[in-house]
């Protein structure tokens, strides 16, 4: 087991670099790495010192979602973890800094609540993003408001209703990124630039921005996110999640799909 901590953080001035920091996993979420996110942010919140955050993943991939080796045993134990993982990305939106995230490789499942909850997505040509919860006999829980917020409701219902996997390209068509860079170096470019526009604004007047944009309307209805966490939780201990995780682990088509050829 690796001693590195699951986020690492490094300041220069007021931009804030968080890297999540579990390569081995694709930066799945667990081993700790939600709880140092929900340290951090509570820092950020008050330091008006920090003027922009900037979201990477270590190793090439952004994050891979739930850490499925992390399953709990109960459906309450589930529900309550889904529901902080909610919580979290409304936390990180909320936040006064400009949140930026820049992505590669994978950003898949709860990655992508990262990417949504984030003011401003870039990502470098080689990102691929999903929503494949139904594929594992899962929910997209948390996610999709953020989604819905990002891409509109006809294309998010296609994201995750489908389960495909699709690239930089295909998601910036689609709005779930506001911009793709060719390569990494081309990714981090991009992200200086931007974070130097915005170094330009007052920094009580981009938060009381947010604050307005947050103030246009709920991301969801009253009770969703108990909802979701509940539907999480149902789902997540049953036969079909069982089989759904068991075929992912082991590379194979899951009991109920189709052979059809997808080509």
């Amino acid at each position: 087991m690796s001693d590195a901590p699951p986020v690492l953080v490094t300041r220069e001035g007021g931009v804030v670099h968080v890297t999540l920091n579990r390569p081995a996993r694709r930066n799945a979420i667990g081993g700790g790495m939600g709880e140092a996110l929900d340290a951090l942010i509570a820092g950020l919140r008050q330091d008006p010192s920090a003027r922009v955050v900037v979201l990477r993943g270590a190793g090439g991939h952004f994050c891979a979602g739930l850490d499925l080796t992390e399953v709990a045993a109960s459906p309450a134990e589930q529900q309550a973890r889904n529901r902080v993982l909610g919580a979290r990305y409304l936390a990180l939106s909320e936040l006064p800094q400009v949140v930026i995230a820049a992505v590669e490789g994978a950003c898949h499942a709860g990655g992508l609540g990262f990417a949504c909850a984030a003011d401003i997505a870039f990502a470098s040509a080689d990102a691929r993003f999903c929503a494949p919860e139904v594929q594992r006999g899962l929910v997209p829980a948390q996610i999709l408001p953020w989604l819905v917020r990002r891409m509109g409701r006809a294309q998010a219902t296609r994201l995750v209703l489908e389960a495909a996997v699709v690239d930089a390209a295909a998601a910036l068509r689609m709005g779930l990124l506001h911009e793709v860079a060719t390569d990494r170096a081309a990714l981090d470019a991009l992200v200086a630039r931007t974070v130097a526009r915005v170094m330009q604004g007052g920094p009580v007047a981009l938060g009381e921005t947010k604050a307005l944009l947050s103030a246009l309307g709920a991301l969801a209805p009253e009770g969703y996110a108990d909802a979701a966490a509940g539907a999480f939780g149902r789902t997540v201990t049953g036969a079909e999640a069982a089989e759904g995780i068991a075929a992912f682990r082991e590379k194979r088509k899951a009991a109920w799909a189709s052979d059809s050829v997808i080509p």
